[in-house]
């Protein structure tokens, strides 16, 4: 079946569809992962958003039952050059196609996505549709345009309800915006117990359970659109070692009153340099972020920056002295990417047990 993604800009890309196929709209972005699209299918922070990815071939490795960052894909659409419909791996159970049918999930291929990436850099992240290839063009900016794109992104990907996951060493509760299922068991290797609470979950309701540390996860969306967990970490700064991944990073900053902003079209792959600016080091790290601390506006909050961008200089890591409490917009725990970042898993257990960052 022949379709096209329509931009907002009125750009037109032809192909084929694979997967679910039905009308579907979002925000398009592209990652420069060259693997991990099975993590990526399924990480809530691409809520809503048409993923491009810029490596050719995807597919080719099918889907197993290790990678999924969550239980069911987050994805609008997934658009790609080639897809590989027989897979040849010792892990794989199903074609990436099978998964997508089962989960209603359109995808995209035959696009030229070199193409396609170099116009999002040079125009910015833009809404789009995948509609029929015999749609007129006037008709489907009309829809694009009339579409009811959301913005309660956190609540959509956090969980409902609060649960356990049991262990004997230090008790940590993660706060859910939208977690990817590494960042949890990052948490479980260190042997800790954790208890995983929905994005509403008041600083009050968090204090009472005594916690030893509080982690912040990543998660979609405009940070600035989540009111109560901004207000809940500022009730948590302070009071206990607090950690902030992706989101959780943003709404840290939010909360000692900084400011966010959207980039032209984000980080999103698993090879982003990062400098340490306690000692010059780089790592490299797998990120996926379409909004940044403002720089300019950190100034009278206390906050430090920790780690930036080699690339673009934008600020990558946060700390706030004496106040127990630090922030990273990358991922340590990859899935998909570099395992450079994972140290920061021990940074977050000396912050519990001396209350500073080193």
């Amino acid at each position: 079946m022949n379709k096209k993604l329509v931009l907002e800009d009125g750009s037109e890309f032809h192909g084929k569809a694979f997967g679910y196929k039905e009308d579907v709209y979002g925000e398009v972005v592209f990652t420069t992962s060259m693997s991990g699209y099975q993590e990526l299918l399924t990480d809530p922070s691409l809520l809503g958003q048409m993923l491009v990815m810029t490596y050719p071939l995807v597919g080719n490795y099918g889907i197993n039952r290790e990678d999924y960052e969550s239980l069911r894909p987050f994805l609008s659409a997934l658009i790609v050059r080639d897809y590989c419909t027989h897979p040849s791996n010792f892990r794989s159970e199903k074609t990436l196609e099978a998964y997508m049918e089962k989960y209603r999930l359109p995808g995209l291929s035959g696009i030229d996505t070199r193409q396609l990436t170099r116009h999002i850099r040079e125009k910015g992240a833009l809404k789009g549709a995948i509609l029929p290839e015999e749609m007129p063009l006037h008709e489907c900016l009309e829809k694009i345009s009339s579409h009811p794109f959301f913005t309660n992104h956190i609540e959509r990907a956090s969980t409902k309800i609060a649960y356990d996951v049991p262990g004997r060493g230090k008790r940590v509760i993660l706060m859910d915006f939208g977690m990817k299922a590494g960042i949890l068991k990052g948490l479980m290797e260190e042997g800790y117990h954790v208890s995983v609470v929905p994005h509403d979950t008041s600083a009050e309701e968090i204090l009472e359970q005594h916690p030893d540390g509080v982690l912040l996860s990543n998660g979609p969306g405009n940070p600035e659109d989540a009111l109560m967990p901004i207000e809940t970490v500022k009730g948590l700064l302070g009071q206990v070692p607090l950690f902030g991944i992706c989101m959780g990073h943003q709404l840290l900053a939010l909360a000692a009153g900084a400011k966010t902003r959207k980039m032209k079209f984000g980080h999103r792959g698993g090879n982003n340099a990062v400098r340490d600016h306690r000692n010059g080091k780089i790592l490299i790290t797998s990120q996926n972020h379409g909004y940044e601390v403002d720089s300019a506006s950190l100034e009278g909050t206390g906050l430090s920056v920790l780690y930036s961008c080699v690339n673009d200089g934008s600020i990558e890591g946060l700390v706030l002295p004496g106040r127990k409490a630090f922030s990273v917009q990358f991922h340590p725990e990859s899935s998909p990417g570099p395992r450079d970042a994972r140290v920061l898993y021990q940074e977050f257990k000396r912050l519990m047990e001396n209350g500073e960052v080193e």
